[in-house]
């Protein structure tokens, strides 16, 4: 999940496997595949900079579970 804020500034915790669209109008707009809405501060590039930054974090999870259990091969 990537933390965001909303337009009243309250955080709200996005599950981004459930991103549809991000539109940028006056406000930036997600859509997740449930067709619900969240209307935020961060422009599209912040949102996919957070994105981009969470997938590399559960990458390199993964990646040092697997060395712990199998070796550093």
């Amino acid at each position: 999940m990537i933390v965001l804020t909303k337009i009243n500034n309250a955080l709200v915790a996005v599950n981004c496997d459930m991103i549809q669209s991000i539109d940028e109008t006056a406000d930036t707009v997600i859509t997740l595949a449930n067709h619900d809405k969240v209307v935020v501060k961060e422009r599209t590039s912040e949102i996919i900079e957070k994105i981009v930054e969470y997938r590399r974090r559960i990458r390199q999870m993964v990646e040092t579970e697997y060395k712990r259990q199998y070796g550093t091969e």
